[in-house]
């Protein structure tokens, strides 16, 4: 397997179409990461049932997120995608959160090329509300068989607040 932090860049940021690589499709309750030391994917823990992914869930490469892992994106496409599928995805907002008091923000994307939705989805706006809804609820309960009430999404930011926690993300990776 290819090691997705030296043979993919972040992408045209500034542009708003970015590299993203899926660890979990839509659905699944198993929490798959990306071990950037042996460049693998990992199966960290099986998780409950009841609390799968409401979307495919993945990482920008070369960023470092606050929490010290590469930066989260939540791929929001039709169908589930398989896990280390690597596509180019248009930023279409951020969801700011806080999980176990550490900023684990999430960049919102959707297929660069989306002929499914016609490329109609270009910001939340673009979401259904049920879906943001949906992806509110499980954000602040997947972990309260375990640890309740450690986990908060805090508010939504749009396209520019994405673009601005990329780049923090990116400098992050660089100076690391």
């Amino acid at each position: 397997m290819a090691d997705f932090n030296k043979i993919l860049t972040p992408g045209d940021i500034d542009g708003g179409i970015i590299n993203v690589v899926n660890e979990i499709p839509t659905g699944s309750s198993n929490k798959i990461e990306w071990n950037r030391d042996l460049a693998v994917f990992q199966l960290d823990r099986a998780e409950p049932t009841i609390f799968g992914k409401p979307t495919n869930y993945g990482f920008i490469p070369q960023t470092l997120d606050e929490d010290g892992d590469e930066l989260d994106v939540l791929i929001i496409t039709s169908e589930p995608l398989p896990t280390g599928i690597f596509l180019e995805a248009k930023v279409i907002g951020v969801m700011k959160f806080v999980d176990d008091g550490e900023v684990d923000d999430k960049i919102v994307v959707v297929p660069a090329d989306d002929r499914n939705n016609g490329n109609t989805i270009n910001s939340l706006q673009d979401l259904s509300q049920k879906l943001i809804d949906q992806i509110e609820f499980h954000f602040n309960h997947y972990k309260d068989l375990k640890k309740p009430g450690t986990t908060k999404v805090e508010s939504w930011g749009d396209i520019e607040e994405a673009k601005a926690v990329i780049h923090e993300s990116v400098e992050r990776w660089n100076n690391k």
